[in-house]
């Protein structure tokens, strides 16, 4: 097996498995990890990771990016080094869009997800997936995972199928025997645009915390909300006067809003978060892409032609979040590549408006074609998103000698 371990040490040390072009590295280490491994297997997402590596970003630059398949890598090194493990497992077996194979699937990486955190045994770890991994038709397979976590030790005997080994975990959580191994294990489904990202787009977290450790984790709770939106636009017009439209070039209330806003002006003021970020909120300092020409300033911003509209295909609303971009080009359903204007015209996004939808920051650019750049950008975790995620967890951590300490929600 390779070896990816370096004998580095550096406070609140983590590998990331699954790396793809950075989303969730950059989100944790934005959190407080310090990513000692990078481990990502495919060529144009590493040149990605490499090339802002070379041009000295934060966080990358320090990075060790393995350009290795997981299952060739050996990670008892780490042990003991290693407060964290993180990643993306790849979501196409449990994809909406995908052929739906599940464990079946060749691209199911969670055993190895699995055996990193047996191998390393850290602290804590957080792994990402698509919604579609809670489908009913996943239901099973998804306990097994959640139970495997929470007892990495407890491996299949000899060619023991996973059904059978599943019953077996079972019967080791109910009896509340411990073994060598244990994590506290909880998951939650999250939608992106609710903690300030500018798009819709709804992922599975899955986080353990070692049991030997006093603190506790709880998912922290939303920051944006879509009535703070509503709100903005329809009672107080501090929206549209944020991004300088006149009254009169305003668009007119949409009548499916109308309930919602007379029972918000009832509130004064309304108790509300801050509202929903849009794709104007994301992307209205830019200025319009070319075709086949990036701005010398803003790197990956150029106009792909041929966008069409037609039923089922209309692109994401100026004004409200995006609908979540997908790892496709032309073909993806539903448009989710392209931006409607104001006039009702369609284009596709750029790279730029797309790592913007995707918090990236400015700097971070994308090496690949369109195409490649838009696949690498439809696997990827918002970057805001992971942050929010791992930074109570970093905290939980910290405070991990004191048993009194609870961090994340607060309970009432």
């Amino acid at each position: 097996m390779v070896n990816v371990h370096e004998g580095n040490k550096h406070q609140m040390k983590s590998i990331e498995l699954f790396a793809g072009a950075g989303g969730l590295a950059l989100g944790t280490a934005d959190a407080g990890f310090r990513h000692k491994t990078v481990i990502e297997w495919d060529s144009n997402s590493c040149a990605t990771l490499r090339r802002n590596k070379a041009n000295g970003l934060d966080h990358v630059k320090d990075w060790d990016i393995a350009e290795c398949d997981v299952r060739d890598c050996d990670f008892n090194p780490y042990r003991g080094e290693v407060d964290f493990v993180c990643g993306g497992p790849p979501c196409q077996p449990f994809s909406l869009g995908g052929k739906h194979r599940g464990r079946e699937d060749h691209r199911n990486l969670f055993p190895e997800a699995i055996r990193v955190v047996r191998e390393v045994r850290p602290k804590a770890f957080v792994f990402e997936n698509v919604k579609g991994l809670l489908r009913k038709q996943f239901a099973n397979y998804f306990s097994y995972i959640i139970h495997h976590l929470r007892y990495p030790t407890a491996v299949p005997i000899g060619d023991e199928d996973w059904t059978h080994h599943l019953s077996r975990l079972e019967r080791l959580h109910t009896s509340g025997e411990r073994v060598d191994l244990n994590y506290n294990v909880i998951y939650q489904l999250v939608n992106a645009v609710d903690y300030g990202v500018p798009q819709h787009r709804w992922r599975v977290f899955i986080v353990g915390v070692r049991s030997d450790l006093s603190a506790k984790f709880s998912f922290p709770r939303p920051t944006h909300e879509e009535d703070a939106l509503l709100y903005d636009k329809w009672v107080t017009g501090e929206y549209w006067d944020r991004h300088r439209i006149s009254k009169k070039n305003r668009p007119e209330m949409p009548k499916e809003a109308r309930r919602r806003i007379d029972r918000l002006e009832t509130l004064f003021p309304p108790a509300m978060l801050k509202p929903w970020q849009t794709v104007r909120d994301a992307t209205s300092d830019l200025p319009d892409p070319e075709v086949g020409r990036s701005s010398s300033e803003i790197s990956n911003h150029y106009l792909n032609p041929g966008a069409k509209s037609y039923p089922g295909h209309t692109g994401s609303p100026f004004d409200e979040p995006a609908k979540a971009l997908k790892a496709g080009d032309h073909g993806v359903p539903g448009g989710e590549n392209m931006i409607r204007l104001e006039d009702g015209s369609v284009r596709y996004f750029s790279v730029r408006e797309c790592a913007r939808i995707q918090t990236f920051p400015d700097e971070w650019t994308f090496e690949g074609s369109w195409t490649e750049s838009m696949r690498q950008l439809g696997n990827a975790v918002p970057v805001k998103l992971a942050e929010q995620i791992a930074r109570p967890l970093v905290q939980t951590i910290e405070n991990s000698g004191n048993p009194t300490v609870e961090v994340g929600r607060r309970m009432k």
